[in-house]
């Protein structure tokens, strides 16, 4: 599944758009493995300074530590999506992973990702949020202010993170983006967004990954960015920043053969 006409509509007039199914059971099952591999493996990280010991726990980047995740945003399906909503050529800049503990899993405070890109066009930029796991209310998933992309917000740092900032922001228009797991939430870099705390018995994870249009970021690039290209001139299908073409099916099979 890819974005329709209608979900490109809405990304452009309201800065964001959701689609259900856009990955299918067997990729979802492949990335819930790799996320629990993380997990048994004591990647994550508690970014957490809640003296009440919720928990807030990340992983960052994905790609140097899973084929799959290095390998989905060179899905046909991801480029053309992505591609549908910002324009070519495509660059992935940052991929992470959240996990929110059943019970103890704390949210993540209103920002805008242009707070961190500083894009001059918060539209050259997209966050594709992906849900590993069912995303509701109740587990603290994705909410959004519709339409907000086009105001400037200030932020400050956030006392409650060991790195993140925050905003203040009027949360009467605020949209829960509840999504069955598999399911995508697309929105551009000016776009406030949280997620609440997770009170459901079971943990919630999703997946984040950034893209920018190259063209219009141009004069942007950080060197703190991923800078992978995956569409235009200098896109190379993962050879020239892996050694080696990436295919996602592949690893998606792959995955699901492991016993690891």
């Amino acid at each position: 599944m890819q974005v329709s006409a209608d979900q490109v509509q809405q990304f452009v007039e309201f800065g964001y758009t959701t689609v259900n199914g856009f990955f299918e059971p067997n990729e979802v099952a492949a990335m819930r493995k790799e996320v629990e591999r993380w997990r048994l493996s004591g990647l994550l990280r508690d970014v957490s300074t809640d003296p009440e010991k919720r928990q807030n726990l990340q992983l960052i980047p994905l790609h140097a530590r899973s084929t799959l995740f290095r390998a989905l945003p060179f899905a046909p399906k991801v480029i053309e999506s992505v591609g549908a909503l910002i324009g070519h050529p495509l660059m992935k800049i940052l991929d992470q992973m959240f996990l929110k503990p059943a019970k103890l899993g704390m949210g993540t405070h209103w920002h805008t990702d242009n707070a961190y890109f500083h894009l001059t066009n918060p539209m050259a930029g997209v966050a594709m949020w992906i849900a590993v796991d069912d995303a509701t209310f109740e587990n603290g998933t994705l909410r959004i202010v519709p339409g907000a992309f086009r105001e400037m917000f200030p932020h400050t740092r956030d006392v409650d993170s060991d790195h993140h900032i925050r905003t203040e922001i009027d949360e009467t228009q605020a949209l829960d983006c509840e999504l069955d797991a598999g399911g995508v939430a697309f929105f551009c870099f000016g776009t406030p967004h949280a997620t609440g705390d997770n009170v459901s018995v079971n943990e919630r994870a999703a997946v984040g990954i950034h893209f920018v249009n190259v063209s219009k970021a141009e004069g942007h690039a950080s060197e703190r960015w991923q800078q992978i290209r995956i569409s235009g001139a200098g896109a190379s299908g993962g050879q020239d920043e892996y050694g080696t073409r990436v295919d996602f099916e592949m690893e998606v099979e792959r995955v699901l053969r492991s016993t690891e």
